[in-house]
């Protein structure tokens, strides 16, 4: 199974869009739509930091980060799940493993493999930092019930300083402009990690120049 546009769109709207590294509210380096080094790929320590200059291209990078990430998170769920799921369930899923990294050791997806029709009270399994309670209780209502309550209406776009530190809402996308930029070919199609990282330093190091200017 793949994740849906709605899936997509949910978990846009619960991460938001940060152009440049920033720390999460529990000090973990992150880029993008939720994008950290366990996800593999690039490191966040490794691109550059503060505010691009061409704000459209470092969305359309971060967006070519989280395709590659929903690809992974589809591998896992499919792998961890051993029992046939409705795709409201699947995107549930995802959008939990994309946040915690933890769909092959939570209770939840021992409980889910087991037909455990309570199985999703083990969302709130995973309530660490303890603000995320909205997304797992968001979650845990787009599994039980298909409802994706948060549609995809705003997407924010975040800026963040040097230190990475986040510094308020920029400007919010809509979501049909998500969907669109993601199925948007890049051109040139940047493949490996080196390549992308190089196109983000570039995009930051127009920005300092102009500044400097």
């Amino acid at each position: 199974m793949k994740i849906s546009d709605r899936g997509l769109l949910e978990i846009a709207e619960h991460e938001g869009i940060v152009p440049a590294p920033y720390y999460d509210s529990v000090g973990v380096l992150t880029y993008g739509i939720g994008h950290t080094k366990n996800a593999g790929g690039i490191d966040p320590a490794d691109l550059p930091r503060g505010m691009p200059d061409d704000l459209d291209a470092a969305i359309d990078r971060a967006l070519e980060v989280f395709r590659a990430d929903i690809a992974s998170y589809e591998a896992r769920v499919n792998e961890a799940i051993k029992v046939p799921l409705e795709q409201h369930q699947f995107d549930a899923l995802g959008s939990f493993d994309l946040n915690t990294g933890g769909i092959y050791r939570a209770i939840l997806t021992r409980q889910i493999n087991a037909g455990d029709p309570k199985a999703s009270e083990h969302f709130f399994g995973w309530l660490r930092p303890p603000e995320i309670r909205k997304r797992r209780t968001a979650e845990k209502r787009l599994f039980d019930t298909g409802d994706y309550d948060w549609n995809g209406d705003e997407i924010a776009v975040w800026r963040v300083d040097e230190r990475g530190k986040l510094r308020g809402v920029l400007k919010t996308i809509i979501g049909a402009e998500l969907l669109a930029r993601m199925q948007r070919p890049a051109a040139p199609a940047v493949t490996d990690a080196a390549a992308l990282i190089e196109k983000i330093h570039a995009l930051t190091a127009a920005h300092l120049a102009q500044k400097g200017a």
